[in-house]
């Protein structure tokens, strides 16, 4: 597709440090007082610390419903498991994509006990006609990820979705959703066309970039929302930058949420705790 109209930023938001889990501290971006959705996406946590205290109590296990969630490791390693029966490690590099469907219970444990977790967790939403789908689970190593050097430099690893001719290894999610991990080395400049109809942030990793057609200056830890246009356009002016490029297909429903349950209603909501307290959660 042939560059078009460089897309604005409309919001930066800094990420705010929280507890979730048994005590995991992460830094969150989407799914807090300054900036609850970017439909599809429902949530946005960061965490990366060396500090055992702030990881090591992990996500032992608790329900979903009605969503998808994605972890995504740079550094460090965690242990899955789930009702279903998957489970698995996931470490440097890996990934997993957990749709939830009409529900699923299951565990995040850090396997380590000292040294860097890094990581990222992303909330996708499901449209109403797939919020009781059945549960899936796609677990996919470093090296099935496909990665594309550009001729500037820019290195990118495809976790979901097209990019530079190549496709990443998770597949059949209900909102088409790419999701990059990208380099950019100083001096240089990416763009990337996104349809009519998606939503898309970047949230930086490293490095100080300029994004949008102002060239907002962006540093770690703070996400980028944009505005209408067709191109996301990011320019490293001072030193290599690193950023997740997020996009999906926007749903427009109507969501209701109630801790790990997302849905179209507070019924359904209800409707999910209540059979969560009974043991009829996984019945269905």
């Amino acid at each position: 597709m042939a560059q078009g109209t460089s897309k604005p930023v409309s919001r930066i938001v800094q990420a705010q440090a929280v507890m979730e889990g048994a005590g995991v501290k992460v830094h969150r971006t989407i799914a807090h007082h300054a900036l609850d959705y970017v439909d599809p996406f429902l949530l946005l946590d960061e965490f990366k610390s060396e500090d055992p205290k702030d990881y090591i109590a992990g996500f032992p296990w608790h329900p979903h419903r009605g969503i998808e969630t994605v972890t995504y490791m740079i550094n460090g390693r965690v242990e899955h498991g789930d009702s279903v029966g998957n489970s698995g490690v996931i470490g440097p590099g890996d990934m997993q994509w957990m749709t939830a469907g009409k529900g699923i219970i299951h565990q995040e444990m850090p396997k380590q006990d000292n040294g860097l977790l890094w990581g990222l967790q992303l909330w996708v939403n499901l449209p109403a006609r797939d919020k009781m789908c059945p549960p899936r689970y796609q677990e996919v190593p470093a090296e099935e990820i496909p990665e594309e050097t550009l001729e500037n430099g820019t290195h990118v690893r495809i976790l979901c979705g097209d990019y530079a001719g190549k496709t990443g290894p998770v597949t059949h999610v209900a909102v088409d959703p790419l999701y990059l991990d990208a380099r950019l080395p100083v001096g240089e400049r990416f763009s990337h066309p996104i349809e009519p109809g998606y939503s898309v942030f970047c949230y930086c990793l490293g490095g100080e970039g300029l994004f949008g057609s102002q060239e907002k200056q962006v540093g770690p830890g703070r996400i980028v929302i944009f505005g209408e246009g067709d191109t996301v356009i990011v320019k490293a002016p001072s030193g290599d930058v690193r950023f997740l490029l997020v996009s999906g297909r926007i749903i427009g429903e109507p969501i209701a949420r109630g801790g790990p349950f997302v849905m179209n209603t507070r019924e359904e909501i209800q409707q999910a705790f209540q059979e969560y307290r009974n043991g009829t959660f996984l019945d269905h």
